[in-house]
């Protein structure tokens, strides 16, 4: 079947008003997507992905993210949570070596974040799970390594955001900070 230029034109206009209204309908997300890497020694890389929530005038740390678990919900079929440091899906970090954390090893592997704050220092967890939506599906059975950690005060970090610093040939310092504080897991070559 021939298409005459009249039909090619209608065609093309339409699929063109198709794609603006679809691009409309999207608005960005309130807690941006966002992920951090970083090459430690020769060839081991490390890899988190995140969602970046703001401060925005509120209570970070014993408010919305409160000391302890969060209490149930429906999400979570009302069993309490820990936070997935961040916002959305879950937190996951990646690694293609095997490395070690705060001196324990963890295999190469992708693992979801959680952490359990209290107001003197941070449980992190490093989960097998991570492709979950936040924590709410949450299985301590699953996790690969726990760590506690102190966290420091920092300047204000109005969003969300993991980093590293303290790099060396052979390790470096991972952290998220937001808010005024500063939670730092060391990270190393397991060699």
């Amino acid at each position: 079947m021939k298409l005459s230029i009249l039909n090619c034109i209608v065609l093309l206009a339409f699929m063109a008003f198709s794609i603006v209204s679809v691009a409309q309908d999207e608005k960005p997300r309130k807690s941006p997507k966002a992920s951090v890497s970083q090459r430690i020694g020769v060839d081991t890389d490390i890899l988190i992905n995140y969602g970046r929530p703001g401060v925005k005038g509120r209570t970070v740390w014993g408010d919305i993210v409160p000391y302890g678990m969060h209490e149930g919900n429906k999400y979570s079929s009302n069993k309490p949570y820990p936070w997935r440091a961040g916002a959305n899906e879950n937190t996951t970090i990646e690694f293609n070596n095997d490395v070690k954390i705060n001196g324990k090893k963890l295999a190469a592997g992708a693992y979801s974040i959680h952490m359990l704050p209290s107001e003197k220092s941070f449980d992190i967890m490093f989960n097998k799970k991570s492709d979950m939506w936040g924590s709410y599906t949450y299985n301590a059975e699953e996790n690969a390594l726990v760590i506690t950690v102190t966290p420091v005060k920092s300047e204000h970090t109005e969003w969300l955001e993991f980093g590293f610093d303290e790099l060396s040939d052979s390790g470096a310092t991972a952290y998220l900070k937001w808010d005024n504080l500063k939670i730092p897991f060391k990270i190393e070559l397991a060699k």
